[in-house]
């Protein structure tokens, strides 16, 4: 996947309601409008949801540490990719190792370790206290993979995954902001995981839906990564998001009323 993107000119559509104008625009103008608008204004919690998290995760990492913001990256997915953070050094103009002098990575291989450390984050965060607490950003990666795990105990997945989500709403709620990639999930036949009969996998993304500001479903096709909005919260300000347009491929806006 080619992480270059261009910006594009601006069109919209007329004759339509507000929530369907179209604005063509790149990743990297996705990325300045959730991340550059101000405390008071960018949602705090993100969700980025389907196919190539993983690359597109590693990407925006690699755009945050370039506009001098502190990144810590939790990864329950194993698919960070520091070669594709650094490749936007080249495009900013900066070293690689000073992009990736601003990205902090931490791995965890089972739900217990990823649930400990959504729950330490506080104090991670606080190792990088030095910077304005709005100039930090956690992305969380594959943050409900791990817990997919069939081994681990249904009684054990909920509170275990509902008490870490706790701990992302506490920090959101004191500024911090938080983008999470979520692949796409498919659970095999099982007993029901909740009362209301859905799997284990469909109840953690509802969970991830529940918890998110704004949701972006990225789809890929022969012309580049498609992204949808597919919920979006209402924020107090002016400020009107529009739809967007990769390099090579469309953005469409499409905003879900049973999200919300």
């Amino acid at each position: 996947m080619d992480y270059r993107l261009q910006t594009p000119p601006i069109r919209l559509r007329s004759g339509q309601a507000n929530s369907e104008l179209r604005t063509i625009s790149p990743l990297d103008e996705i990325l300045s409008i959730i991340t550059l608008s101000g405390p008071s204004v960018s949602p705090k919690k993100v969700l980025f949801r389907g196919e190539g998290t993983g690359g597109i995760a590693s990407y925006v990492a690699g755009w945050m540490a370039g506009q001098g913001m502190d990144v810590i990256v939790l990864d329950g997915a194993n698919r960070f990719n520091p070669y594709v953070a650094s490749s936007f050094a080249r495009k900013a103009l900066i070293s690689p190792e000073e992009i990736l002098k601003g990205i902090r990575i931490a791995r965890a291989f089972t739900c217990y370790q990823m649930a400990t450390l959504m729950e330490r984050l506080i104090f991670l965060a606080g190792a990088i206290h030095e910077s304005p607490l709005q100039k930090q950003r956690v992305i969380l990666l594959g943050p409900i993979t791990t817990f997919l795990d069939e081994d681990v105990p249904e009684r054990e997945v909920r509170p275990l995954f509902e008490r870490a989500l706790s701990k992302v709403e506490e920090m959101a709620a004191a500024g911090v902001p938080f983008f999470l990639f979520q692949a796409s999930v498919s659970s095999p036949p099982r007993p029901p995981f909740s009362k209301g009969g859905c799997s284990r996998g469909a109840y953690l993304m509802k969970k991830l839906f529940q918890l998110s500001d704004w949701i972006w479903k990225i789809r890929l096709d022969g012309e580049g990564p498609k992204m949808i909005l597919e919920k979006r919260s209402a924020l107090k300000t002016s400020l009107q998001i529009e739809n967007c347009k990769m390099k090579n491929g469309n953005l469409e806006e499409k905003i879900s009323g049973s999200c919300r």
